[in-house]
């Protein structure tokens, strides 16, 4: 028997407003979200991803580690094509690097990593 259930992750950032309402439409989650904390969930509750607000937070250098990426979340498209402008125009951006052929890493408006994957 499972100790606990519906586990989450938080995200450092500095603005959790942002990065919530990013992900939510990412992944068309609902947000719920203000200055001090952001949180978007699924629609049946079982997954959230909440962020916390960090003073002089530093993003993540990619591919570096001078300020490591720490964490990042991969999510699954059906056309990496269709789905790179759409991740674009919700405020993504697209490093040089991109080291595979089924996914492709984006950098949240924080600059986290995050890749659209196929397999």
């Amino acid at each position: 028997m499972a100790i606990a259930m519906y586990p989450s992750f938080v995200m450092d950032c500095p603005d959790p407003a942002v990065l919530a309402r990013f992900y939510g439409e990412l992944l068309g989650w609902t947000v719920k979200a203000d200055e001090t904390w952001g949180e978007i969930r699924s629609e049946d509750g079982s997954s959230c991803i909440c962020f916390q607000p960090v003073q002089d937070f530093k993003a993540p250098a990619w591919p570096g580690q001078d300020v490591p990426q720490q964490m990042h979340l991969d999510v699954m498209v059906q056309d990496l094509d269709a789905a790179e402008p759409e991740v674009l125009k919700l405020g993504a951006t697209k490093p040089e690097h991109q080291p595979g052929t089924t996914f492709r890493v984006f950098l949240d408006p924080a600059g986290h990593p995050f890749c659209l994957c196929v397999s």
